[in-house]
């Protein structure tokens, strides 16, 4: 199919999109790396009066710190480079673990952190990233700018606090701390493919030997990146062991996560999915932890 007829704009830098933005909002979308808008274009899921295209916007693709424990990531980044920076591979591994079970290769030319995190497709693995780093990004209309923390960007399914007339700019995230460990782990039945379930861990090991500042994130779990409380809870302030990790699995697969059945895993299925992928994930965070304080 062919997508219904849109005017083309091209702005050569980000004020100029913001003012056509601004005078379109309701009519207009982005692109940025089109990943998943040209497709649903294409099927007239969604007809654009107006298609603005950001490519042009190179102040929006950087990766840089200012010597703090932040990173910068401007929205314009593409997967390929997220995979491949030296700063991310260093101040936060957990991120540059994740962006190779994206899709594949041709589409991390293209895609991009912005456009992926705007799109706020459960499914996907970077809004799940945002949230268990406890992230946020900074939105801006020709008016003003404002910072929103992860855990209240992502709405519902393919919805999120942006408001029409403003454009994701920037990602900030925490980089990975000294004696902190990390696992991002999926499930899919292609390499490529959505992941049929998935979840980022986080744990550290404080000096009394007790687990704290556990994050544990699902995607395909439900409506929006699912953040497992209640399996937190359970392993923060309690000694690392193989029967704490299975309660918390345990806890967060049959009580936490919300899977919807599809036409190939059952909900049984993808809770028991949940169960495996957390328990192999906190045992490797646990290991990278351990690894981290003898260095």
């Amino acid at each position: 199919m062919k997508p219904a007829p849109f005017e083309y704009v091209s702005p050569p830098i980000l004020s100029t999109a913001l003012d056509l933005l601004a005078e379109n909002a309701f009519e207009a979308k982005l692109l940025a790396g089109g990943q998943s808008l040209v497709p649903a274009m294409n099927f007239r899921l969604t007809q654009p009066t107006m298609l603005i295209d950001l490519n042009r916007l190179s102040e929006l693709d950087y990766v840089r710190s200012n010597g703090d424990n932040i990173v910068h990531i401007g929205a314009l980044t593409r997967h390929r480079t997220l995979e491949r920076d030296p700063l991310i591979r260093k101040r936060i591994p957990l991120l540059n673990e994740t962006m190779p079970l994206i899709a594949h290769s041709q589409i991390r030319n293209r895609g991009t952190i912005g456009g992926s995190l705007a799109h706020a497709d459960p499914a996907a693995e970077l809004p799940a990233i945002l949230v268990a780093l406890q992230g946020r990004v900074r939105l801006k209309n020709r008016v003003q700018e404002r910072w929103v923390l992860a855990t209240n960007f992502f709405k519902s399914i393919f919805t999120t606090d942006l408001e029409p007339d403003e454009i994701l700019v920037e990602v900030e995230l925490p980089t990975i701390s000294k004696g902190q460990g990390w696992s991002f782990l999926e499930f899919s039945r292609r390499k490529g493919d959505y992941a049929l379930m998935g979840v980022a861990a986080l744990l550290s090991i404080d000096s009394h030997g007790f687990c704290q500042g556990s994050r544990l994130v699902y995607i395909n779990s439900g409506d929006v990146p699912l953040v497992a409380l209640p399996a937190m809870k359970m392993l923060d302030g309690e000694p690392p062991s193989d029967s704490l990790f299975e309660a918390a699995a345990r806890v967060a697969s049959q009580e936490v996560i919300n899977p919807s059945a599809n036409i190939h895993a059952s909900v049984a299925y993808l809770r028991h999915l949940a169960y495996v992928l957390t328990r192999r994930a906190l045992n490797i965070a646990l290991e990278r932890t351990l690894s981290s304080m003898k260095d």
